[in-house]
């Protein structure tokens, strides 16, 4: 006798089991390296960025992906297919390490890629992926923000959605200096650690103007709702569609929380904090750590070595 097919289980409205990571930006803080290779492929020690990206999302149980990408960025979609040449190679030669390598971005989850078509904003970008995601919540991600693998600020997040609803935005206390960078909010405490309401949200506010030193980063967990606020967003700063401005509209209705984060966080379309991301994750693997860090000790004395040197050239002089 045949068993039947066990039925899928439909998820709950409170479920969230997609993603959306938005990788169409241009890269120009990284041209001329941009200019064929998309910003999301610069490697970060031997993958590129936007793998761990993928894999934190899967890691949070995430199982399905929809990358929102642009014209030359087929690099994205191929590195997250199988490639069997290169897998009949590696078999070949039995070399299995690098072969489950290759193998385990496809692996990951369940992925999808759309092209946004005209680059309009982040808002708009996230409204491409109505379709995919439907009327249920979802998660966004973007594709040159990381967060250290070892944090969990993900799965809080979708925690916090658990409980409240509604939307959730990740958020890290700045320098007021460095406010006018981000998307600021305006938050009221729940009595929860490490949770606030948000009640207004201001993009990039100029110098002295922004309302909390709580900054947005990229990480979101986004109610369907926002699909029909975006609609009706018209363009803002930048003449772009703001993913900031709809849910400054969200959370005048009291529906937007936020998770305060402290912990780990890399910007790798930034150049100097891609180079410090570069450093830390290969100072913290253990294949390559013990001899990085100890030629990175040498390599720190001699400039020190070299700067004392300097000096007494020029007084010497």
């Amino acid at each position: 006798m045949i068993a039947p097919t066990p039925t899928a289980t439909p998820a709950s409205p409170r479920t969230v089991r997609k993603a959306v990571v938005p990788a169409a930006g241009l890269g120009t803080r990284f041209l001329p390296a941009t200019k064929a290779t998309p910003k999301e492929m610069l490697p970060v020690v031997d993958k590129p960025a936007i793998q761990y990206v993928v894999e934190e999302a899967a890691a949070a149980g995430l199982d399905d992906i929809l990358m929102v990408t642009g014209r030359h960025k087929r690099a994205i979609e191929d590195h997250f297919d199988h490639a069997f040449e290169l897998e009949q190679a590696l078999a070949a030669k039995g070399d299995t390490v690098r072969l489950d390598a290759v193998r385990d971005p496809a692996r990951l989850a369940d992925i999808h890629h759309i092209r946004q078509g005209d680059p309009l904003g982040l808002g708009h970008a996230v409204l491409c992926a109505r379709h995919h995601v439907g009327d249920q919540p979802f998660a966004v991600l973007l594709g040159d923000d990381l967060i250290d693998p070892r944090e969990t600020l993900l799965s809080r997040m979708l925690e916090v959605r658990e409980r409240h609803e509604g939307s959730v935005v990740a958020l890290m206390e700045v320098d007021p200096e460095q406010s006018h960078l981000y998307g600021c909010a305006a938050v009221e405490p729940t009595g929860e650690d490490g949770v606030v309401r948000v009640s207004g949200l201001v993009e990039k506010p100029a110098p002295g103007t922004a309302p909390s030193r709580y900054a947005v980063i990229g990480r979101y967990v986004l109610d369907p709702a926002v699909f029909d606020v975006l609609e009706r967003t018209p363009p803002g700063r930048g003449g772009e569609i703001q993913l900031t401005d709809a849910l400054q509209d969200l959370a005048a209705g009291g529906t937007v929380h936020g998770v305060v984060f402290g912990g780990l966080r890399y910007d790798t379309g930034d150049k100097a904090d891609y180079l410090r991301t570069v450093v830390r994750l290969a100072c913290d693997r253990p294949d390559l750590g013990p001899e990085f860090r100890r030629w990175l000790r040498e390599f720190v004395a001699g400039l020190e070595e070299g700067a004392a040197g300097d000096g007494e050239r020029y007084r010497a002089a």
